[in-house]
């Protein structure tokens, strides 16, 4: 039978990235062992920001065969999981605190043949999003508070990390959990001990030092933290 466990992977955030060379930001992120790219899309209303559109994301599809994760910081994500989608999105992240029924948005994002994913801000319980874990395959717990990069981490949020592995567990599920906000080797490694296999990644990868070179070490610092997991 194939493994209920999963694996843990990296997913730069291309928000850190420079915009004037962002292909040559996913190239070095690719050739460094970057497992998926994420991107945040903001529509200045659900969060104070606004970025990428489905241009953009069909902009780095053409340049990138990795798996592309969108995090959809936005109100009506059930209305735009159709354009999302067709520009290549591969997982649909969506927050529970949003204006679309989840339901209905998690059967529609299944029926485009995309990955769903459930995102809680910091300050909403995992039982928001309890009783979806067995027909998602992510659970995103926001480590800082959504709209803004180079936000610090805010380690409250790695119970939240902890339930959410032990209800995937439970349900023989390899959903990931993942994590996003602040993450660094110290921090990424706290939150794979507590149960995280999703790392999302934005400045710790595009400054300070090689791209290659800093997932090298966020990749030592989780498969560290995994193995001291005890759930």
């Amino acid at each position: 039978m194939p493994s209920t466990e999963p694996r843990l992977r990296l997913a730069p955030s291309l928000l850190s990235a420079d915009f004037g060379a962002l292909g040559d930001a996913i190239r070095a992120a690719e050739a460094g062992g970057a497992d998926a790219f994420h991107l945040d899309v903001m529509d200045g209303h659900f969060v104070p920001n606004i970025s990428f559109g489905p241009a953009l994301v069909a902009a780095v599809r053409a340049r990138t065969r990795l798996p592309l994760d969108l995090h959809l910081m936005i109100e009506e994500p059930l209305r735009y999981a159709e354009a999302f989608r067709a520009a290549g999105g591969d997982t649909l992240v969506f927050h529970i605190e949003s204006h679309s029924d989840p339901e209905a948005t998690i059967r529609e994002v299944h029926r485009l043949g995309a990955g769903v994913g459930l995102a809680i801000r910091p300050d909403t319980p995992f039982s928001a999003v309890e009783a979806f874990a067995d027909r998602v395959e992510q659970i995103l717990v926001m480590s800082v508070h959504p709209g803004f990069s180079g936000q610090k981490f805010l380690p409250d949020v790695l119970p939240k990390v902890s339930a959410a592995r032990r209800r995937l567990s439970s349900l023989g599920s390899a959903a990931d959990v993942s994590i996003d906000g602040g993450i660094t080797p110290a921090t990424a490694g706290a939150a794979a001990a507590a149960g995280a296999t999703f790392f999302v990644c934005g400045n710790s990868v595009f400054t300070g030092g090689p791209v290659a070179d800093n997932l090298r070490g966020l990749r030592a610092a989780v498969t560290e933290g995994s193995a001291r997991a005890v759930l």
